[in-house]
């Protein structure tokens, strides 16, 4: 479905919010990040977890201001990141002041339990003081409890009631410098609600994301469906992938769901036939050694491992290189051309050794 159709705004429509020297909007490339789980208060343990989400391919990553007690520590992840540290806040507001003054690029604060007018004003201001850009992030769960009685409503009606008055407020005041979230575990409703704010709110970025997603395989399914959805009709200007697992296996998921929408390409993409009576080699173990291989490869590469020899290079000719099995032995090609034949045993070794020359 292309963005007109349903009503989608492209990225490049939305201004640009500032996280240090990330980019959100504004055209930018979809930003990845993810969110440490552990104590904040542990800095040390924290900071190893930002560097782990880092290397894995965050662009930003979110850290939980819990209580003052943990402030100190959050301002020692901050100051040694390698990457833009966003600040989570919810029910004190005060705590988003000091994650303000502690080096945050971003805070994340919620309009269901932020608390009154006066105190979102005060975020406002210690964010424009500091240079700090602000994720509005609105979450089904914990809606503002006057939009959450407004009778008549649908759940993503109330979703985009609650973003828009807040971006409305802030637009007041004369701070910009925002991204929305607006959160669901449901895939149909978190496609309705993002694509409402699209057509609502164009001017500014949005965040992705299917909250309380469930598990690696659940969670991967619901987030590639929604982000899917939403990316290729042009919303969306960043995303995080919730998975009830280690935070750092939530980050390919995230660049594979990009790469498979041709927005950005980090590391290599596999392409494999899920074979078929035609298939002499063990293909699966094959295809997955390959994989676990190329965990360790920053080349931005398509690999095809193909079970057959008849239309394996045809299938796969797009990809830069690749192996087309047959009986004891595989055809190893490059763009589709044929370079040599090997044998079977020697199938995984061949081909990273190609991938290493390259």
């Amino acid at each position: 479905m292309k963005a007109q159709e349903s009503g989608g705004a492209p990225r490049a429509a939305t201004r640009p919010a500032q996280l240090g020297s990330v980019q959100i909007g504004g055209g930018a490339p979809v930003v990845v990040q993810s969110m440490t789980c552990t104590p904040t208060e542990d800095a040390a343990a924290t900071l190893a977890q930002v560097r782990a989400l880092a290397a894995a391919g965050c662009d930003i990553v979110r850290v939980t201001l819990p209580n003052a007690a943990a402030v100190p520590s959050f301002a020692r992840v901050c100051a040694k990141s390698p990457v833009p540290v966003v600040a989570d806040i919810h029910f004190d507001y005060r705590l988003a002041i000091a994650a303000a003054e502690s080096g945050a690029a971003k805070l994340r604060i919620n309009p269901g339990n932020i608390g009154s007018w006066d105190k979102v004003d005060a975020v406002i201001d210690a964010a424009g003081e500091h240079g700090c850009a602000i994720r509005i992030g609105v979450n089904a769960g914990s809606l503002d409890p006057a939009v959450d009685a407004r009778e008549g409503l649908t759940l993503p009606e109330k979703l985009v009631a609650s973003s828009v008055e807040f971006v409305r407020h802030f637009e007041n005041r004369g701070f910009s410098n925002i991204v929305l979230s607006a959160k669901a575990h449901d895939v149909v409703t978190t496609i309705e609600t993002y694509r409402a704010l699209s057509r609502e709110l164009p001017q500014v970025p949005l965040h992705l994301g299917v909250t309380e997603a469930g598990t690696r395989e659940q969670g991967t399914i619901k987030n590639a469906v929604a982000l899917g959805v939403l990316l290729s009709e042009g919303i969306g200007d960043t995303l995080r992938v919730s998975l009830t697992a280690d935070p750092v296996e939530e980050v390919p998921v995230a660049w594979g769901i990009l790469q498979a929408l041709g927005l950005r390409r980090r590391g290599p993409e596999i392409i494999s036939c899920p074979t078929c009576g035609r298939t002499q080699v063990d293909l699966i173990p094959i295809a997955e050694e390959v994989e676990r291989r190329l965990r360790g490869v920053d080349k931005p590469i398509s690999v095809a491992v193909m079970g057959c020899v008849v239309n394996g290079p045809g299938e796969a000719r797009g990809a830069d290189i690749g192996v087309a099995c047959g009986r004891g032995s595989a055809l190893l090609f490059k763009k589709g051309e044929v370079v040599r034949k090997i044998s079977e045993d020697a199938i995984v070794e061949e081909l990273m050794r190609e991938i290493e020359a390259l």
